[in-house]
């Protein structure tokens, strides 16, 4: 018989974007290795994103899912500045310079009055119910998610009040991400955050992470277990294989945030149509995702409007379906020594669409050594622009010839089956010590 595991987590169908996948992946399979998932999610969340695809992935399995309610601040602000709270709670914060009072009051009340993030207020009334569940049906192993984080004060509750195992999952850092200094935090705040970090870090009995950026950072602040068990890819999502574009289409596929504007790329591209007529012709950079304005503004900056095809965000199944008929598929990383740590959702996606992955990141990052180790494509640095702007006149002379492919390698621990096989085992190692 199946011993259960308490899966908490904010994120759940219908949540759209990458923050609800690990675990709805890791829940589809975790029954396949002996485990039985219980999931706990809110039962009036406010979502920011919502796709209704991601449900059928799990639609056919027998999984006990708990609703709880929870209380939404963000929900309460929109009645004042409904399009900076929306933009805020998808993680796009306008530049500082072009900050309204409001939003500048609703960064302040954010950062400073829900440590660690807004979702604060489900912490007390989950731990209360939560205890009295896992009593009566003989839990004795949670797993926690973030962000958000203040789930994980969710776990730390119930571990101070219940003997059991838990495990705290970072699918990103916590006071090391690059939203965290937009907040607005006040000593007291920034403080709060680091305590509370530190807590979770050292009273958690195995602390996962998705990266080894982000294990060797968290192993700087505590002397616990930290295990890497990375995102993963889907073997067989679509069903079918989606036709390749008949334009020399770049396209990146997911959230383009303020700070990841890589300004070179959108000047390579602008001297690329003007010195060659075939490429002006037959080039479409295409976008599918949450785009920040400031990104819009550069792009057109540039000149390149005219051959920019803004989706938006568009269902999983459908950037699926992007990846596979893109000519390149474009991956950015911001310039800093914090994003080395992280390893976006959005490349083990990329790697199975087998398409040629062009990156833009600082150098030494764990995306550039999974591109090189699956050979899937090629990274730039950020002062590299006649290199790339090289690369995508060599990857358009291909295009030209019908010859633009790429032939990955060594994907097979990537899959979401792999990976939840690593999960199960760490599991079961605390169940048997």
């Amino acid at each position: 018989m199946s011993k259960k595991v308490l899966i908490v987590t904010y994120y759940w169908p219908p949540a759209g974007g990458p923050g609800v996948q690990r675990w709805l992946y890791f829940v589809k399979y975790l029954s396949q290795f002996g485990i039985k998932p219980v999931v706990f999610i809110p039962k009036n969340p406010d979502y920011p994103i919502l796709d209704d695809s991601l449900a059928k992935e799990i639609s056919n399995l027998d999984i006990e899912i708990i609703q709880f309610p929870i209380v939404e601040p963000y929900a309460l602000a929109k009645r004042f500045n409904k399009k900076g709270t929306t933009s805020m709670s998808k993680g796009v914060f306008p530049k500082e310079s072009e900050q309204t009072k409001i939003q500048k009051a609703l960064l302040w009340v954010r950062g400073n009055c829900f440590v660690p993030d807004a979702r604060v207020l489900w912490v007390k009334p989950s731990i209360a119910f939560l205890k009295n569940y896992i009593e009566e049906h003989h839990i004795d192993s949670i797993i926690t998610t973030g962000p958000p984080h203040s789930v994980h004060l969710i776990g730390l509750g119930l571990k101070r009040k219940l003997h059991l195992n838990w495990i705290a999952d970072f699918r990103d850092p916590w006071t090391a991400i690059g939203y965290h200094d937009k907040l607005k935090l006040g000593k007291k705040a920034a403080k709060k955050h680091l305590a509370l970090e530190k807590e979770v870090l050292e009273e958690s009995d195995l602390v996962l992470v998705t990266s080894k950026g982000t294990q060797k950072h968290f192993k700087t602040k505590t002397k616990n277990e930290i295990k890497v068990i990375t995102n993963g890819f889907e073997p067989d999502v679509i069903g079918r294989k989606a036709s390749l574009d008949s334009e020399f289409s770049i396209s990146h596929i997911g959230s383009l945030l303020s700070d990841r504007n890589p300004k070179m790329l959108w000047e390579v591209l602008s001297e690329l149509i003007q010195e060659e007529k075939k490429f002006a012709k037959y080039f479409k950079l295409r976008l599918a995702g949450v785009i920040s304005d400031a990104i819009i503004e550069s792009i057109q900056e540039y000149g390149l409007e005219d051959y920019l095809d803004n989706k938006g965000y568009v269902s999983h199944e459908a950037a699926l379906e992007l990846q596979q008929s893109s000519q390149l598929l474009l991956l950015i990383e911001i310039d800093s020594e914090e994003t080395k740590q992280i390893i976006p959702g959005k490349l083990f996606e990329y790697l199975k669409a087998s398409r040629p992955i062009m990156a833009i990141a600082p150098e030494g990052s764990e995306v550039a050594t999974i591109i090189a180790e699956t050979s899937s494509g090629e990274t730039f640095g950020y002062q590299e622009k006649e290199a790339l702007k090289t690369h995508i006149y060599n990857c358009f002379r291909l295009f030209e010839k019908k010859a633009l492919n790429v032939h990955t390698s060594s994907l097979e621990k990537y899959t979401r089956e792999k990976l939840t096989e690593q999960l199960s085992l760490e599991i079961k190692k605390l169940w048997e010590s």
